[in-house]
């Protein structure tokens, strides 16, 4: 437990991480602000000192963890002539799934007010779904400039599927259900090897 007046460094990090943990041990029912603080091993009201509440810190959460993977989607217009297509893009497409990623979408999902947030956030322009849909599809036709993807992939609709797919995985799944990574390698393969 962290001593009483002294800063933790990152503290944002830290409880998601914690919340991570506990959802993915857990399940969705299980997060509470308690539950969280107790994880983080950190003072009981940290939670509510930083966030406005519980769905503030779920939508945050979420939030967050749409936009590390949107920044790697965005690094993969540096990476076109390197690697494997199908490797490049199955890292991109499986960051969704790391930190717990469908069961912490499943705990949005249980929590209205904080799926609403994280809709408006995302119509205000929080980069999330679209962003890595538009990142795919660039690195795609640059790829396709490159003459590594067929001229017969359209990009738009490839990395529609892949991320129409991760979407649909995630919202699916939940802690217990099969691991949704090796569909989503599957698909991925099969669109730009296929």
């Amino acid at each position: 437990m962290s001593p009483r007046g002294v800063a933790i460094p990152d503290v944002r990090e830290r409880l998601f991480a914690a919340a991570e943990r506990v959802v993915e041990k857990h399940g969705p029912g299980a997060l509470t602000g308690r539950a969280v603080t107790t994880e983080a091993g950190c003072a009981k009201g940290l939670l509510h000192a930083h966030f406005a509440g519980l769905d503030e810190f779920v939508a945050e959460l979420c939030l967050d963890r749409f936009a590390r993977t949107a920044a790697k989607a965005q690094e993969l217009s540096g990476l076109a002539g390197q690697g494997t297509v199908a490797g490049n893009l199955e890292a991109v497409a499986l960051a969704l799934f790391d930190s717990g990623g469908p069961a912490i979408s499943g705990l949005a999902m249980t929590r209205p007010a904080a799926a609403l947030r994280i809709r408006e956030a995302l119509e205000r322009g929080a980069p999330g779904f679209t962003a890595i849909q538009e990142a795919i599809t660039g690195y795609l036709k640059a790829e396709r400039g490159l003459g590594r993807v067929a001229e017969t992939v359209d990009p738009c609709t490839v990395a529609l599927a892949i991320v129409g797919t991760a979407h649909h995985l995630l919202m699916t799944s939940w802690p217990g259900t099969p691991d949704p990574r090796p569909p989503m390698t599957r698909l991925v393969a099969a669109l730009v090897d296929g």
